[in-house]
């Protein structure tokens, strides 16, 4: 893959898949539906999906593309992909919370390489460099012209006061038992894959997810964190969560700056 096609065309895919799904977020009312898994699903979900991945699939129509909304993707078996989730916190959109993204990534070996993360409704606009390292754009966010990026990286944990984020609509009873084995300084709920960017800009230390996630919920955001230095590790035995998983389901896992001292599950 070249990295220096790829970032720009997936940050304006971004940008577009964006400017849609805001137009939906402002209208008086849009249509939600149920997947077969019980899942909500909008209208601009949908539209989002159909930006991008023909996009993505009239750039690179030699890349495999798994995306959420075509179940038919989710059957494919590459070793070099690329990954959309067209709106992440598909419920923070519907009850009009602003905390959702749009999330594409690239993932070559089952690592998540390359990746970008766009909260439309927040203004935040995270991706990955060619050379891998992470930035937060800011500004006006032109579609063929980038404008000024800030370098982020994690944060320079202590361990007797740490920063945690969880999920806003699954923030269960498993999480609280899991951060309460830490010493922490504040706590804060954010919605879909904006958690991994506060690890990944040092706005939070750490960030345990013990639910269920699919691959396209969280590789833009693992891109996003280990370019700012991050890890993403298994909840059960602190190896590296890798993709390309069979029904690319993600077990239990933690996101986190290096120096977090992990508490056993």
């Amino acid at each position: 893959m070249n990295f220096d096609r790829l970032i720009p065309v997936i940050r304006r895919l971004a940008l577009e898949a964006g400017d849609k799904i805001m137009e939906i977020y402002d209208a008086d009312d849009f249509e939600v539906k149920v997947k077969s898994d019980e899942s909500p699903v909008t209208e601009a979900d949908e539209a989002a999906d159909a930006i991008i991945s023909s996009g993505l699939r009239r750039e690179f129509p030699d890349v495999a593309l798994v995306t959420e909304e075509q179940a038919e993707s989710h059957s494919l078996s590459a070793k070099n992909f690329l990954i959309v989730d067209p709106l992440d916190g598909t419920k923070e959109f519907i009850n009009r919370r602003g905390d959702f993204t749009v999330n594409i990534a690239y993932v070559e070996d089952g690592v998540p390489v390359r990746g970008v993360v766009y909260a439309p409704a927040k203004g935040r606009l995270f991706y990955t460099q060619p050379s891998g390292d992470s930035v937060e754009e800011s500004g006006s966010f032109k579609k063929e012209a980038i404008g000024k990026t800030t370098p982020i990286s994690v944060s320079s944990p202590d361990n007797n006061a740490l920063m945690i984020v969880a999920s806003k609509s699954h923030r269960d009873q498993a999480t609280e038992d899991y951060i309460s084995k830490y010493k922490v300084k504040d706590s804060k709920s954010a919605g879909s894959s904006l958690k991994f960017c506060l690890v990944a800009t040092g706005e939070a230390d750490i960030y345990p997810r013990v639910g269920r996630t699919m691959e396209w919920d969280t590789a833009a955001g693992h891109a996003v964190l280990h370019g700012s230095g991050g890890h993403v590790v298994r909840f059960d035995d602190h190896s590296p969560l890798t993709y390309g998983k069979e029904d690319y389901a993600n077990p239990f896992f933690i996101a986190y700056a290096p120096g977090v001292e992990l508490k056993e599950a």
